[in-house]
């Protein structure tokens, strides 16, 4: 059964409990009011008529009329039952269907009951016993039919009944139709949900009320379904950005093994019988063996950097770290560009791995360096800020275009080929690398042909 169903049972049969109840209980209060109404009435006009005939004045016309309104009747007995005065008509067998007088004649106080005295029996009768002087009447009855009283409660009944079969049937298409609109926002949510395919993340719930409970959850799925969008977009990127390291790896292994195998092809046909053409083989197959180990040297770095492995962190003096890479970066540039180290005059201090660090600010020093034309300026400072160490790398190189900036830490990318001198386009990925596991962060500031600014931000607290 589906819930609007349950959900309209549930209102129908909460509200028909509640208007039986209510039903029932106005019933029983109705009856009983009637009914006391005819016992209260016969009551009182029992005593009136027993006090008049114990007055010893008989029962006047004006007498009787006061006392037989509201359809009462009265009779008077002597002390065999004997009818002396009556308003109604006693049956042939009356006083066998009329216990209630000898009751009271034995009691000798009032008592009431149900007899079959008039022609709308049963009736309520109250009997009261009297001793008048000189006067043969021991019993006075007063009586009422329940006949009204039955009438009043089955037609109540009956109007009871109908209102309350209306009641519950209002209340079945009422309940039918709160659920179906309560719920309206559920079919609206699954129609949308059924459409949501992996390719179409980007559609959302529809939220009708984003306060009551449909509308919070149906937020709640939008949310979900935009961080599933966020985790495949990152999965996608992650995929395309592992496809291009691939190609680009293997472009890059390509071009050092065609060089290889064409050398060993020369060696092998002809090449042996001339030396100076052997030897000019076997160093070019060297040179392009060497620069294929640098290259799978530095992709395992990038493997072992994807794995987290874990670091050798102590408390370093920066300064000092990037002193030792500044010398030999200025040993390796041979004069080509001018490399000024601004020492901060103390020790810069923080928790990081010594030889990964030194690993960045060679990397920092050596693009610098590969992307200064000859005779400019490379500048190398180191201070502390706000919580960080930081290393700061200028140049007045080529600068790089504003749409390259964000890709600069792309495995494989460069700004400018033309000026890679045989790069693999790696060790800015590597020194982000490293930078990120140690909590940190690498930024660049670049504009073309004004030089590049890249800035290492490393944690003076814990490493991560």
């Amino acid at each position: 059964m589906s819930i609007r169903w349950r959900l309209t049972l549930f209102n129908v049969l909460a509200i028909g409990g509640i208007l039986l109840l209510l039903g029932l209980a106005l019933f029983v209060l109705l009856r009983a009011a009637l009914l006391s109404n005819v016992e209260d009435t016969a009551r009182t006009r029992s005593v009136a008529a027993a006090r008049t005939i114990e007055s010893g004045e008989p029962l006047s016309s004006d007498d009787i009329e006061q006392l037989t309104l509201d359809g009462v009747f009265v009779i008077v007995r002597d002390g065999q039952g004997r009818v002396l005065n009556e308003t109604v008509n006693v049956a042939a067998n009356g006083e066998a269907k009329d216990p209630v007088w000898r009751a009271a004649l034995r009691a000798g106080e009032p008592v009431s009951g149900t007899a079959e005295l008039s022609n709308q029996a049963p009736d309520y009768v109250y009997a009261v016993p009297v001793s008048p002087a000189g006067n043969p009447a021991r019993i006075v009855e007063a009586g009422k039919s329940y006949q009204q009283v039955d009438e009043a409660l089955e037609a109540f009944a009956v109007i009871l009944a109908t209102a309350m079969g209306t009641a519950i049937l209002l209340s079945l298409v009422g309940a039918y139709l709160l659920a179906r609109a309560s719920l309206r926002p559920v079919d609206a949510v699954t129609g949308t949900a059924r459409e949501i395919t992996e390719s179409d993340l980007a559609r959302r719930l529809p939220v009708a009320n984003p306060r009551d409970e449909i509308g919070r959850l149906a937020s709640t799925i939008n949310g979900l379904l935009a961080r599933l969008q966020a985790a495949f977009a990152r999965r996608e990127e992650a995929l395309a950005r592992q496809r291009r390291f691939a190609a680009d790896a293997s472009h890059e292994l390509r071009t050092p093994l065609t060089s290889i195998r064409g050398n060993t092809k020369m060696l092998k046909d002809w090449a042996l019988d001339d030396p100076e053409t052997a030897r000019d083989s076997v160093s070019a197959i060297d040179r392009e063996a060497e620069r294929m180990q640098g290259l799978v040297e530095v992709l395992l770095i990038l493997a072992r950097g994807d794995e987290n492995p874990p670091l050798d962190v102590g408390c370093y003096d920066l300064s000092e770290t990037v002193a030792e890479a500044t010398e030999t970066a200025r040993a390796a540039a041979n004069g080509k560009v001018s490399i000024r180290y601004l020492a901060p005059g103390r020790k810069i201090e923080a928790p990081f791995d010594r030889d990964r660090v030194r690993q960045v600010a060679s990397i920092l020093l050596d693009n610098a360096v590969k992307y200064t034309p000859e005779g400019g300026n490379v500048e190398v400072r180191v201070w502390e800020d706000d919580g960080w160490a930081k290393l700061e790398v200028s140049d007045t190189g080529v600068g790089i275009a504003e749409d390259q900036v964000p890709l600069v830490f792309e495995r494989f990318h460069r700004a400018d080929p033309s000026r890679t001198e045989g790069g693999a386009g790696l060790g800015l990925s590597i020194a982000r690398q490293i930078a990120e596991s140690h909590g940190g962060e690498i930024r660049v500031r670049s504009r073309p042909s004004e030089g590049s600014t890249f800035t290492l931000l490393l944690p003076k607290g814990a490493g991560s």
